[in-house]
């Protein structure tokens, strides 16, 4: 019996010829590729000097590397009257809040609709289901009539408060704590956890590739951020928006433009490499059940 299982395993298992293995790797491999011209593009561009950086047709490898661009960025830097180190600190401080009480809230909201039964669960996850087709364009005037409202606008709750409801973490929180078996929950309710023990303890632990997903997303998100239209003083400014003032500088500052955007894209870029098998799980398991 268990060499006719046997069997059956290695039959099933030989579903695909070396030559489709090998064409499906040769195809996946040219995708791959093309998608990364961009980031190839971007490092090259933040090392070539002027006269490269306008030439046309446009090369894709730099031909003289130079570290002047990022000399020049040095230099801008330091004749700021906003200390660079401010737009930092805002960054760091706005993503850093903004992630925290973004897992904390759509963790804690996700949990019931996932676990529990009550008058309304449907309809509020297919509110928040339909709330992911919306665009932060269509959403961006209603937001400012509500921190208006608040009182928040040029402050940094401006950007923190509407990434706390960020929908589409909510919804990956639900997908997933839904495959935590109702078992596990109940024999705790046995031994005399309370929902905040068994929410912290047990359910927070099981869901942590989720969350651990939720933090990049949102840090690619607030970390992007330059607060257009709800800051408008320079101390409370982002990182960001002091690289597009030096990327608008005109063709002059067309070096420095560039080895800013390598500087800020490499940020995200590098928290994903070390995340990439968290992201791709959560992705994977969050389909699995409506």
């Amino acid at each position: 019996m268990k060499l006719k299982l046997k069997l059956r395993a290695r039959k099933k298992r030989v579903n695909r010829s070396f030559a489709g293995t090998f064409f499906l790797f040769l195809m996946l491999a040219a995708f791959g590729a093309f998608m990364a011209l961009p980031l190839v593009y971007a490092i090259n561009n933040a090392f070539k000097p002027l006269d490269e950086i306008f030439l046309f047709p446009p090369t894709l490898f730099v031909r003289n590397p130079t570290w002047n661009n990022f000399l020049d960025l040095m230099n801008l830097l330091g004749q700021s009257w906003v200390p660079f180190s401010r737009y930092i600190f805002n960054t760091v401080f706005i993503t850093g809040i903004g992630i925290v009480g973004h897992v904390i809230l759509a963790s804690a909201a996700a949990y019931p609709l996932a676990k529990h039964k009550f008058p309304g669960k449907s309809l509020l996850f297919t509110t928040v289901v339909l709330s992911l087709m919306f665009t932060p364009v269509v959403t961006q005037t209603p937001n400012y009539m509500i921190l208006s409202w608040l009182g928040m606008i040029d402050t940094y709750g401006a950007v923190i408060i509407p990434a706390f409801a960020y929908s589409l973490g909510l919804y990956l929180m639900k997908q997933f704590m839904e495959q935590i078996p109702d078992a596990l929950l109940e024999a705790a309710k046995i031994d005399g956890a309370s929902e905040y023990r068994i929410f912290w303890s047990i359910v927070m632990p099981n869901v942590k590739p989720a969350w651990l997903t939720l933090i990049i997303l949102l840090f690619q998100m607030l970390w992007g951020s330059d607060g257009n239209g709800f800051i408008y003083s320079e101390q409370l400014k982002t990182l960001h928006y002091a690289a597009n003032q030096i990327i608008l500088g005109g063709i002059a500052r067309a070096g420095a433009g560039a080895a800013v955007a390598l500087i800020l894209m490499s940020v995200p870029i590098t928290l994903f490499l070390f995340s990439q098998s968290r992201i791709i799980e959560t992705m994977a398991t969050s389909g699995m059940k409506d």
